[in-house]
């Protein structure tokens, strides 16, 4: 089983990238559309503008530029800080999972992988409910 490492670097309140930001610098560099990138993630328009808009006002440099409609549409470029934001948070990603998978190999041996969503555990390894005794009533005290 492989591990995987997920992390959020906060620069300042309210200034931060993640895989979610840095996923959506790809796809935009990939596709020159924030519409297909948001398409491709499986978020609406509106949260990936929000989320661009965020990323641009963030920092003292815009990530990415925009395009007005005309004849072939608008559409989005990333700039140099943008391909800067992207390069440097995949090269952190890169080292801090090499770190985890040697420092965490010991404790990686010992997780168990869960089951899908149908399966269920045999009836030897299924949780057993803990009931409770019922409470007497007012004035009972049997």
């Amino acid at each position: 089983m492989k591990q995987t490492v997920r992390f959020r670097v906060d620069f300042t309140t309210g200034c931060s990238i993640g895989p979610g930001k840095v996923a959506l610098l790809e796809g935009i560099r990939d596709t020159g559309s924030l519409r297909q990138t948001a398409r491709a993630l499986g978020m609406s328009y509106r949260r990936a503008w929000l989320l661009l808009d965020e990323l641009n006002h963030s920092f003292t440099a815009p990530a990415t530029t925009a395009t007005v409609g005309g004849a072939g549409g608008g559409g989005a470029q990333l700039t140099a800080f943008g391909e800067t934001l992207i390069h440097a948070y995949r090269s952190l990603e890169r080292d801090i999972e090499s770190l985890a998978h040697v420092t965490l190999a010991p404790v990686a041996a010992r997780a168990k992988a869960r089951p899908g969503p149908k399966a269920r555990r045999p009836p030897s390894e299924q949780r057993r409910r803990l009931s409770r005794a019922p409470s007497p009533g007012p004035g009972r005290t049997d």
